[in-house]
């Protein structure tokens, strides 16, 4: 019997775990990859001195702990993770400022006189991580598994995602501690889409934690390939796909599948691609993008505040109506001057990420689609209010626009690296409006990226349902992770 191929196009997690889950069914399977290195969204390169140990994209990964394929994968076994018992901090202005600890009753305590109210919207969802997962990790047109966690889950984020949300706290602290976890997103505010996604991190925050592996990101994609190699599959690097029909991938005929963890629109490059389908690709919108710093630092960021030292991630942007008048800002086509600042600080518990006694700090703001702007002074300035003295911290800074991020990684359209836009319609129709969005109407080609469910983040998820459905489509048989694990 002739062995059916599998090329896989992008080796982000995505592809990567397609890979893994189409060679252990006994595909023989080729990984291309445009760089020189593999990883996508999870490289980790010396950005700016020798020795200084920097996440390329992605540097924090709440969503790898609720993932049934990495669960599946023994990716917590295979990788050394570094879980905080602060999963992220919301410095504010006076030296003040607000703590999300793994410990929901200690995060509540701290909120004083929101500690009910937190309790009441978080406590639930994190006791039921693995239903909250489910109801956003895979795509919206089914019947939920868990109806009970569904309903409580949408009732919230229709709560947050309109005016309702003013009055879901009283304290300035509980409303900035939940809009940096909803700033995620990455589009205007208040947003269902956007309230959806900050009370999944949220509630991931008190249950497993917000982990990051030992040495940057870059370990989750090497356990994936040394998983892949010993099932026998190739990753070719420095091979960059444009154009699908150029690209020799097999025999659809008998069972060969192309999987692509990249923008669906390079789908459009298939001799094939053309009717309703095609018009939904052309329409499916990417949101804006991002603008990222790198500094290597002399010792720690001086926070005004003691607790914040101890958060790896920390959300930047003061209170609530800042953080939403930065990003309605930049919905509107502008860079604010005091905006959101993403940071992630991994040298607190990390120290192979720098030499001895210096920190990296990892930032992005987002920018309109497409922008060239440097933020370098933009992100020093917004830091230095919540810690002073960070300027002279700082040994060197690399800055990547959303243009060059756009360049780097052509899935990042604009320097979007989400995937497309977080509108409610676009997490119903991702990429487009179907029970099986991973599949495409030409025979033996699957989607597997952002661009799909269960969206951004680093699970694999997008990866496996695409494969999933693949190995289905070639064999008649329908596999689950305990039938390759």
């Amino acid at each position: 019997m002739t062995t059916r191929r599998a090329t896989v196009v992008g080796s982000g997690p995505n592809g990567l775990s397609a890979a893994v889950a189409l060679a252990r069914a006994g595909f023989d399977v080729t990984v291309i990859e445009a760089h020189s290195g593999i990883g996508g969204g999870t490289r980790t390169a010396e950005l700016t001195l020798p020795g200084f140990r920097h996440d390329v994209c992605s540097a924090v990964h709440p969503a790898a702990f609720t993932s049934l394929f990495f669960d599946a994968f023994g990716m917590r076994e295979k990788v050394g993770w570094l879980v905080p018992d602060a999963s992220y901090a919301h410095p504010l202005d006076g030296g003040r400022a607000a703590i999300a600890w793994r410990d929901i009753a200690r995060t509540a305590d701290g909120l004083g006189v929101d500690r009910r109210a937190w309790n009441a919207m978080l406590r639930p969802l994190a006791r039921h991580i693995d239903a909250v997962a489910d109801v956003t990790g895979n795509q919206m047109l089914r019947v939920p598994r868990h109806p009970v966690t569904f309903v409580r889950f949408g009732l919230r984020a229709l709560e947050l995602g309109s005016p309702l949300g003013r009055h879901s706290f009283r304290s300035e602290e509980a409303h900035a501690l939940l809009t940096g976890v909803i700033a995620h997103a990455n589009t205007a505010l208040p947003s269902v889409a956007a309230s959806a996604a900050g009370l999944l991190l949220a509630s991931q925050a008190h249950a497993g934690g917000w982990g990051f592996p030992v040495g940057g990101a870059q370990a989750i994609p090497d356990a994936l390939a040394e998983d892949l190699r010993a099932h026998g599959g190739r990753i070719e690097t420095g091979h960059r796909v444009d154009d699908l029909s150029a690209l020799d991938w097999g025999d659809p005929a008998r069972g060969d599948v192309l999987v692509l963890d990249t923008s669906p629109r390079l789908a459009l490059t298939h001799p094939d691609a053309h009717g309703s389908w095609a018009a939904a690709i052309r329409r499916f919108r990417y949101g804006p993008g991002a603008s990222k710093v790198d500094f290597a630092l002399d010792g720690p960021v001086p926070w005004a505040h003691p607790d914040v030292h101890l958060s790896p991630t920390v959300h930047i942007g003061g209170t609530r109506a800042e953080i939403e008048a930065g990003e309605n800002a930049v919905a509107r086509g502008r860079v604010p001057e005091r905006p959101f600042v993403l940071a992630a600080q991994p040298s607190i518990l990390d120290p192979t990420r720098a030499p001895k006694g210096k920190s990296v700090l990892w930032t992005y703001i987002h920018v309109p689609p497409g922008s060239s702007v440097d933020a370098t002074e933009t992100v020093t300035r917004q830091i230095e209010r919540f810690a002073p003295g960070f300027r002279d911290r700082i040994l060197a800074s690399h800055a990547t626009t959303a243009t060059e991020f756009a360049v780097y990684n052509p899935s990042a359209v604009g320097g979007d690296f989400a995937g497309g836009a977080v509108t409610f319609r676009q997490l119903i129709g991702r990429p487009v409006l179907s029970t099986s969005p991973w599949r495409t109407p030409m025979k033996g080609v699957y989607l597997a990226s952002a661009s799909t469910p269960p969206g951004p983040g680093v699970h694999g998820m997008a990866g496996w349902f695409a494969a999933r459905l693949a190995i289905a489509d070639a064999t008649g048989e329908r596999v689950e992770l305990e039938d390759l694990f």
